[in-house]
């Protein structure tokens, strides 16, 4: 059997695998071959030194790190969670809020959340001068997390800024996002989108990072909000009233923009001042300034005028084409016949459903920054987080991701969960299933600030409470529409790795030995180990676990009852037992067929669990019943 490592998905080992489908010939033994590849290619290699490239100091770094496996894990803290109809501490919801490092947790959901990301949404820090941007530890990122939210002593700032003074200020940003990104682009699926709010401070260097980790191809807008409604007359020089949103498909390809719903105004563009049958319309020009001698020619108006086309520009239509769609009352010259020729569109024979967004956002149609401090401030009883993004902005970008019913969204910077609260919304409003998964760094609120006074010991508290809140509001409102839907959250924290890890270096090898007989941490619950086991086997954190007890005979002829977690409708089957018999193959055989899962079923035991002989003998059962010897593995 194959024994779990204990680290996330090997995002290394992924991309060799992905060049080796494309190019088998440069992937031998699992090492790519260079001098091949490079003959492949056709010698098409970048060697100058001079060329046009953005970089800067710790880049190779950052993206090395982003590469590199976790050796964390979630916790599961059913306590701090809400059921899907609200209940306090129910843990059957499927949206998540993961409290940690984004940058780790991103890492631990690379093999779980695969491609499975419709949308993500993220309102980094600015890079203002003021902002905390906290500083990645690639030697050891748990031990660093924990020190910056004082978990492990009172040394670690929670908050750092970010001065000009420093001679890091972009370099440590950018070092900041590029790995972030690098990891978030993983989970989108082809037809996904992630949108990042930015302000002047960063957003050139923001649109060169992800036109690198994304393609400058898949780039489709730096959207425009006007996030202030009144100018402030105290400005040193201009009244900065907008942020940007930058919107990067993964595939351009495959992504498809969503569209507003008409609006009254819109709709009133249109108007039939010639009663015809096929209802309202407006006119647009036809000439183009593609120049084609088939559609030069001139045009005679009912009134008897001769039209040409512009100086320099021809008609989009052919003679033909003209003279069918004046045939079919299509062509408008005006009221009185004697204007140059308009084609008539129809609202009715319109190909899109709903209109075209623009790049700017105005705060009339998407809310305004104060907006969104009132929300926050409305459902906590306080004014408890600065910078709240509006509900209705994140309705906008959830429109223009183009959301199936039931995708799922991402914040992994997501502060006050308004992301969460804009989603919950949409699901009300048009009966969809769409998922949130919430990641937010436990940031203390520091004394004296709103949040301390109203009682938030940190962001994470605020997040979850205003999801909480927000919730229980709209079924109030709306009862009927939430009526079945979940409005609830499953709460996890990252943490290392519920196995011990082994350092032959250490000052206290004997003890280590004697730990090794149990390879798992002390206070570590058997929730722990089973979310552990769906991360490492690349599964959701919200399938079902069902426990089943079964009746098992010992060697010495004696009766025990073991335990076996069968996790989505029998995906995977975990035991997790101290003294496992042989006969527990026999008894996943016998659960695979009952639920004949539509892949094939993993399966999981305790590392120590069993003795050689039953271990021997439980993987031959397995593999004469159909398992794959490397579906098998040891915890």
């Amino acid at each position: 059997m194959n024994k779990m490592d204990g680290k996330s998905m090997d995002l290394t080992a992924e991309n060799i695998a992905q060049l080796k489908k494309l190019f088998p010939e440069a992937v031998t033994e699992g090492k790519v071959d260079f001098e091949v590849l490079k003959a492949l290619l056709g010698g098409e290699i970048e060697t100058r030194q001079e060329y046009y490239k953005f970089t800067w100091n710790g880049k190779e770094t950052a993206r090395a790190y982003a590469r590199t496996p976790s050796k964390g894990t979630l916790r599961p803290c059913v306590e701090e969670s809400s059921g899907k109809d609200g209940t306090p501490g129910k843990f059957d919801s499927e949206n998540l809020y993961i409290e940690g490092d984004n940058l780790e947790v991103l890492k631990l959901l690379q093999g779980s959340y695969h491609k499975k990301i419709k949308m993500i949404y993220i309102d980094p820090p600015y890079n203002t001068g003021k902002d905390f941007v906290y500083p990645d530890n690639y030697q050891d990122s748990i031990k660093n997390y924990k020190k910056l939210t004082s978990q492990t002593d009172t040394e670690g700032k929670s908050t750092r800024a970010n001065p000009e003074t420093s001679g890091r200020y972009h370099t440590d940003w950018l070092n900041m996002m590029y790995p972030r990104l690098i990891l978030a682009r993983n989970l989108l699926t082809d037809d996904g989108v992630i949108f990042i709010s930015i302000d002047d401070s960063e957003q050139d260097n923001l649109k060169k990072l992800c036109n690198e980790v994304f393609g400058e191809e898949n780039f489709v807008a730096q959207l425009v909000w006007q996030r202030a409604f009144a100018p402030k007359n105290d400005a040193k020089y201009i009244s900065n009233s907008h942020d940007y949103v930058l919107m990067v498909s993964k595939s351009i390809e495959s992504f498809k923009i969503g569209r507003l719903k008409r609006t009254e105004e819109a709709n009133a563009r249109y108007s039939n001042p010639d009663n015809d049958p096929r209802g309202v319309w407006m006119s647009s020009d036809i000439s183009v300034k593609t120049y084609n001698e088939e559609c030069d020619y001139p045009i005679t108006t009912p009134s008897g005028r001769i039209v040409e086309p512009p100086t320099g520009r021809c008609w989009s239509l052919s003679k033909n084409a003209f003279l069918e769609r004046l045939h079919d009352n299509r062509i408008w010259f005006g009221p009185d016949g004697n204007g140059t020729p308009r084609i008539k569109r129809f609202l009715s024979e319109l190909k899109f459903d709903g209109m075209a967004p623009t790049s700017i956002m105005f705060y009339k149609e998407v809310g305004h920054s104060q907006e969104g401090a009132q929300e926050v401030t409305k459902l906590l009883d306080a004014g408890a987080f600065d910078g709240p993004k509006p509900v209705r902005l994140l309705d906008r970008l959830l429109t223009l991701a183009n959301l199936h019913r039931d995708a799922i969204i991402l914040d992994f910077f997501s502060g006050s969960a308004t992301t969460a609260h804009a989603v919950m919304q949409l699901n009300a409003e048009d009966g969809g299933n769409r998922k949130f998964i919430m990641i937010q760094l436990p940031e203390p609120c520091e004394e004296g600030t709103e949040a301390a006074k109203a009682g938030y010991k940190n962001i994470c508290e605020i997040g979850k409470e205003r999801i909480r809140r927000a919730a229980n509001k709209l079924r109030e409102e709306k009862p009927l529409d939430c009526q079945g839907k979940d409005m609830g959250f499953k709460v996890f924290k990252l943490d290392t790795s519920n196995l011990r890890e082994w350092n032959p270096n250490s000052d206290t090898l004997a003890q280590d030995l004697l730990d090794a007989v149990n390879n798992i941490l002390a206070g570590r619950t058997t929730e722990d180990l089973l979310y552990e086991v769906l991360l490492k086997c690349n599964l959701p954190l919200t399938l079902p676990i069902e426990e089943r007890k079964v009746e098992s005979v010992t060697a010495n002829g004696k009766t025990q009852t073991n335990t076996i977690y069968v996790v989505g409708m029998g995906a995977l089957a975990i035991c997790l037992d101290e003294n496992i018999p042989q006969t527990i193959a026999e008894e996943i055989v016998k659960l695979r067929n009952e639920y004949a899962p539509v892949v094939p079923m993993q399966v999981v035991f305790r590392d120590n669990g069993f003795d050689d002989v039953s271990k021997t003998n439980a993987l031959q059962i397995l593999k004469q019943a159909g398992f794959e010897e490397k579906s098998i593995q040891t915890f």
